[in-house]
This record gives C-alpha cells, structure tokens and sequence, in this order.
C-alpha cells in the first residue's frame, strides 16, 4: 500500500529536492536502526534509498553511503531493494561521473566492476583491483550475453526487470547421454570451496576424470538429456549464479566466478594469464533434470591438463 509518506516523498523527488530525500533517508534509517537493529533499518529505508540511488545526482546519491551521516543513518554493502543500492547507482551513471566521487573502498570496487559488467573499459581508468581481477572484460566472458542483460534493469519507483539465466536453458543441442560409472570423488580441494562459495544454493563435486564422470555424481539418472557447449554460453548463468539474492548485485557473481577459476588453474588468485589459459583448454558439459526449477544450473568444467572435473548442480524455486 502506497502511504502518505511515499506519496510525499516522490513528490520531493519530482520536484528534484535531493538534499531534502537523502537528510529523510538518514532520518529514517537511523531511526529504524535504533528501534529494531541494523537489518531492519535496512530494509526500512531500502524504498527511498532506491529512489535516491535511481534518479538524484550523482553528488547526493554517493553520500548514501557517506558516514557523514551518522550512527545508523549510513547504506552498506548490503542495503537493497530490488537490488544493491550500490548497483542502482552503479547502473544509472558512468565511471568518469562516479570515480571522483566513491569514497568507500568496498562500495566503490563493487561499482567499478558493475560498470564493467554493463561494457565500459576501466583498464585505463580505474585503479586496479585488489585481486588482480581485470577491469574489462575478457572475450569470453562478453561473448554469451543477450543485449543489456548483465545487470538488473532498475526501475525508477523500485523494482527491476533481470532474466532469470539457467544452464541449461533449453534442450536445444542436447541429446541422450549414457553416464559412465562416477570417478573418484576428490576432497578438500580449494576450487571446490570457492565453486560452492560462488553458487552457495547447489551441490559441487570435484572428480578425477572427465566431464561425464563427475556429472554421474550429481545426476539423478544415468540417462540425462546433455552435451558439451563453449564454456562462454556458461559464463552468465554462473555470474548470476553468484547474485541470486537481492542484497548481491552482478559484481559478486563476477569476482566470485574469476576467484573460483583462479582456484581450478591452480593459481594464488584470480591471475589473468591463467584463467584465460585455463578457458581456453576447458570442456564444458550440461544437461538437464526431469525436476528442474524455474533457477537451475547444471554443469561440469573440465581442466583435461590436470585430469580434474567440476560438477555443479541444483535446482530452485524463486
């Protein structure tokens, strides 16, 4: 229901007085803060904070995460609506108009690497990431997206239009697939715990052998309806993967597939010269399940120069 509250405050927002709504936001947040906790305040505010985040001036919008506002009143990382309020801002203004602006680090990389994800080169004009994760997008990680998809389209009252990626997302180009015997079931491994970090609502298993092997693990059957595709058609339902809950934006989904590919090629980190190393000689394999909810994802990635295989896979309602 649409109080008097909301109605007064989209007519200040009509009327562009943004210094007036951000003073509001920090009024309200504090105030839920001190009544019920951090989470609550959160939520509380998130309504106006999108409006602020969606359509005031870049020079107020940034101060929602300033701390010039005070105990309780300030966003975090977390803060969200449909979406981060930290993505809503990052998705309505460019680097060049942002980058002078972000003071905090944490909010400002995530911003950075939104801006990235939506198509804008920050090689040259940004500072570098603190893992090393570049700051423009490699071939492959561009190639499997349709038009204006990478991000949320934030609407300007609240709400947002995103395309609900899964893998597979249809059985075209799939067939019958025998599944072999599993293979040996490996513990421990890194990449695995860092796999199950990026996509924390599925099962991951790491398998010495091929692709169809660690698959046997996880199916239901061992007749699927599968086959292998490039590794970029796999790249956006493993990014979004990352960013199913509202208070995650894309930029974790993407930090988080290049921290778990780093972990695969065996490096310290996300390091460039590897990963693309490593999709260059990976097979991808997936195939579907009879159960499938309307988010699921189906998936092995195989290193064959280190004869290990990555299955994920799951499966949920939204």
């Amino acid at each position: 229901m649409i109080t008097y509250e909301d109605r007064r405050m989209r007519a200040l927002a009509d009327e562009g007085r943004w210094p007036e709504l951000l003073a509001a936001y920090r009024r309200a947040r504090a105030a839920a803060v001190a009544r019920c906790g951090e989470l609550f305040g959160a939520e509380e505010a998130a309504p106006l904070g999108h409006l602020i985040a969606y359509a005031a001036p870049p020079e107020v919008a940034v101060r929602l995460f300033d701390r010039d506002g005070g105990p309780g009143a300030v966003a975090g990382l977390g803060d969200h609506d449909a979406g981060p309020l930290w993505e809503v801002l990052a998705t309505r203004h460019s680097w060049l108009r942002l980058a002078p602006l972000l003071v905090p680090a944490r909010v400002r990389r995530l911003v950075a690497h939104t801006r990235v994800l939506i198509g804008e080169d920050l090689s040259y004009g940004a500072e570098p990431d603190p893992e090393g994760v570049p700051m423009v997008l490699e071939p492959w990680e561009a190639a499997g997206w349709g038009e204006g998809v990478r991000v949320r389209d934030y609407l300007p009252r609240g709400g947002a239009r995103s395309a609900v990626l899964t893998l597979p997302a249809s059985r075209e180009g799939l067939g019958p697939v025998a599944l072999p015997d599993p293979g040996r079931r490996l513990r421990g491994q890194r990449a695995t715990r860092v796999l199950a970090e990026l996509v924390d609502w599925a099962e991951v298993a790491c398998v010495r052998g091929p692709a169809p092997q660690a698959a046997a693990h996880l199916a239901r059957s061992g007749l699927v309806t599968g086959g292998y595709l490039p590794f970029a058609l796999a790249v956006p339902a493993l990014v979004q993967a990352g960013a199913v809950d509202p208070a995650r934006g894309t930029a974790h989904g993407r930090l988080a597939l290049w921290r778990a590919l780093g972990a695969m090629a065996g490096a310290d980190g996300p390091d460039r010269g590897e990963v693309n190393a490593l999709v260059a000689r990976m097979r991808c394999f997936t195939w579907c399940e009879p159960a499938d909810g309307l988010r699921h994802l189906h998936l092995v990635l195989e290193d064959p120069a280190c004869g290990l295989a990555w299955a994920v896979s799951g499966s949920e309602e939204l």
